[in-house]
């Protein structure tokens, strides 16, 4: 890793520690993924692009407020991946816990839910939280998405909010989501895309890294690069603008199933 990911990586790291402790303290952070000063100053104003209003009232009332609180996402991810009772879900950059909760809640006892993220504040956040809610069937990891620590073909679906778009070595995340998805495995993720025509200076120019824009994948960026590791049934859909050019997206693909051998020669490939 370069000197200037690491700078990227230590400057995410730090906003986001701010958020925990600002939320742990009793504050929000709910615009700070917006590239507002929030996360310093524990000031918040209600953003529509991000955060909790992204999230039914019926979602939000049934976790701890600062769980709530703490969200920092563009979209709601367990609103579109379709989770099934009894499934493995994993969250990339869990923060304080929102999504992991809602879908422990959605697959039942018989389910688990994960998350991953690299902030010792935001873990211990989550981990308050889910002992707030009363909810068992979670684990929140500590690590990056660019090196999850579960091992391979462990995960029915994996979930993000907002969160890869702030990744250095986005070739190698959705490398680590195939690994650790099963075969037919499949992802449910909200994120900022940019128009194809915008190009990373344009980017750059509408927001900071941090806040979520500078990072942003170009829509065909983003299909090139599922593709690539190996996904497919890729579907990019725009929900919402978030600066000009700029849009939360839903995002789903799916790892494909292997060959199955059942009779005959199909094993031999005849």
């Amino acid at each position: 890793m370069s000197d200037l990911d690491n700078e990227l990586r230590e400057t995410v790291r730090s906003r986001y520690a701010a958020a925990a402790t600002a939320v742990a303290a009793g504050g929000t952070a709910e615009d700070c993924c917006g590239g507002s000063d929030c996360c310093a100053t524990g000031a918040m104003e209600l953003d529509e692009n991000f955060g909790a209003s992204l999230y039914a009232a019926a979602d939000r009332d049934q976790l701890p407020i600062q769980a709530v609180a703490a969200s920092l996402g563009c979209g709601n991810p367990t609103a579109v991946a379709d989770l099934r009772a009894g499934e493995r879900v994993l969250d990339l950059g869990s923060g304080g816990g929102i999504d992991v909760l809602l879908s422990a809640r959605r697959v039942g006892a018989t389910g688990k839910a994960f998350g991953v993220d690299m902030t010792d504040e935001m873990l211990a956040l989550a981990d308050a939280n889910a002992a707030k809610a009363g909810i068992t069937n979670v684990e929140f990891l500590k690590g990056t998405i660019e090196a999850i620590p579960l091992p391979d073909s462990s995960i029915d679906v994996v979930i993000s909010n907002c969160v890869i778009n702030l990744s250095t070595d986005k070739p190698t995340v959705f490398a680590e989501m195939a690994r650790v998805l099963v075969p037919g495995g499949r992802i449910g993720i909200t994120d900022v895309v940019a128009d194809d025509a915008l190009s990373p200076a344009e980017r750059a120019e509408r927001g900071d890294y941090v806040g979520c824009i500078a990072g942003a994948l170009s829509f065909t960026e983003y299909r090139n690069h599922l593709a690539a590791a190996g996904f497919g049934d890729i579907e990019i859909t725009s929900t919402h603008a978030v600066a000009d050019g700029m849009h939360s997206a839903i995002v789903k693909a799916v790892k494909p199933s292997e060959p199955s051998c059942c009779a005959g020669d199909c094993c031999s490939g005849q």
